[in-house]
């Protein structure tokens, strides 16, 4: 028998993290890591510190053989397990959330087994993850279906978001790839997850993206809004790196409302939607199209603001123009945090007051 305790203690470090990773109580947590790391991944991983250290140093912290770290180091994060990138004094590497992180880069290693393990573990425990304020994603409009004379902040528009981008690419969604491989076929577009970087040519050569130019992220911006796709991003103002194109049919957050009947997974964006009365025909398509359930067709089109995101998913399909996003009352709308340590700082706050420590 496989022992435990090195997934129990990777289990326990990813939960500390802001982002989480809920304890399920039919174990499916544990199944999931064990599936992913080797016992003596999962023992390294639980050692690691989010600020990324080199191989040398976290040697030096554990006892440990520089050379031996170094080798299993590397080999982890080809697999997408731990972080790699610039530290001082060479290459560092260091422990990355399961989401947004590990679970998103496991695309090429996605199986029928791993979808099996995820579905299991996100219906026994990890939508536990998805009631910690403030939510990891909030969602973004596209900018056509904003009022024109409204200023818009970059951080409040995809299109906004792609611009301040020095580099562009699309890759294959992995929550699209897990539920068809549990049988849950989503009928949206696989090819949806833009990843962003302030460095130019960042993408080039990379397997798995394709690499696209500033024109053709806003014009593929447009085509997944056209397919129905919300468009979101990590809550915060500075640093989004990648737009989710989601879908309540697959998406992991959205399914959240979708099939958890949790109202606020997301959070939504600084605009509602309002209906120009004399314009609209009442022919029912922007009900159909509203993922959130916003909209009801009364003789025209009606707009509960209180579910409604400001996604924009239904101007886009409107026929006649009815519908535009406008902006909301002040005191509705909660400024994100300013970055990502920012949010984190804002997730441990709210644990440490809303959820009791485990008896």
């Amino acid at each position: 028998m496989m022992d435990p305790t090195p997934y129990l203690n990777l289990a326990k470090r990813l939960d500390d993290l802001p982002n989480g990773y809920p304890p399920a109580q039919d174990g499916s947590h544990l199944r999931l890591l064990e599936y992913l790391f080797s016992p003596e991944e999962a023992a390294l991983a639980a050692e690691l510190s989010p600020q990324q250290e080199t191989p040398r140093v976290i040697a030096s912290r554990l006892d440990r053989n520089p050379g031996a770290i170094r080798a299993l180091l590397k080999e982890m994060a080809r697999k997408g397990l731990i972080t790699a990138g610039r530290a001082e004094g060479g290459l560092g590497y260091g422990l990355m959330p399961f989401v947004v992180g590990i679970y998103e880069m496991q695309l090429e290693r996605m199986d029928a087994e791993l979808a099996r393990r995820f579905e299991d573990y996100f219906r026994a425990g990890f939508r536990q993850a998805l009631a910690i304020r403030p939510q990891f994603h909030r969602v973004v409009p596209v900018r056509e279906s904003v009022k024109a004379e409204l200023a818009v902040a970059p951080f409040e528009s995809a299109a906004g978001i792609i611009e301040r981008a020095s580099a562009w690419s699309v890759m294959d969604c992995i929550c699209r790839k897990q539920t068809a491989l549990v049988g849950r076929r989503c009928p949206h577009p696989v090819e949806a997850c833009m990843v962003l970087s302030s460095t130019p040519d960042a993408f080039h050569g990379r397997n798995g993206m394709r690499e696209l130019t500033k024109q053709e992220a806003l014009d593929l911006l447009r085509t997944l809004a056209e397919a129905g796709l919300v468009h979101s991003v990590s809550n915060n103002r500075e640093g989004n790196w990648y737009i989710c194109n989601c879908c309540t049919c697959a998406c992991g957050i959205l399914r959240g409302m979708a099939e958890g009947g949790m109202a606020s997974v997301i959070a939504r964006s600084g605009f509602v939607c309002r209906v120009d009365e004399a314009a609209c025909t009442a022919c029912g398509v922007c009900a159909e199209r509203c993922p959130f359930g916003a909209i009801t067709v009364d003789g025209a089109a009606r707009v509960d603001p209180i579910r409604c995101a400001g996604c924009g998913v239904c101007t886009v399909a409107c026929p006649n123009g009815a519908l535009t996003l406008v902006r909301r009352a002040a005191e509705e709308v909660s400024l994100p945090p300013m970055d990502e340590e920012s949010w984190g700082r804002e997730r441990l706050e709210w644990r440490e007051k809303n959820i009791p420590p485990p008896p």
